[in-house]
């Protein structure tokens, strides 16, 4: 992990295409402001873990569907 430090109104650019900005400090947290082309998802972790949660639930489901399709085929 790469640690930086910064201070308000300082920025990181990530490859290029990606501004980190310091916007404000507040005791025990950091605003940060994100700008980053249009197709470059950015979550919280607990946002981008919970999409990640649902997408897993949602094609284990699915592989279940698929495979309750094929019971109960055989020949007359």
């Amino acid at each position: 992990m790469l640690v930086l430090s910064r201070k308000k109104d300082e920025s990181i650019i990530i490859n290029d295409n990606i501004v980190v900005t310091v916007v404000e400090i507040r005791r025990d947290k950091v605003r940060l402001g994100f700008e980053a082309p249009k197709d470059v998802p950015i979550h919280r972790r607990e946002v981008y873990e919970a999409i990640q949660a649902t997408a897993m639930a949602e094609e284990a489901d699915s592989a279940a569907s698929e495979s309750g399709n094929d019971e109960g085929r055989g020949e007359d």
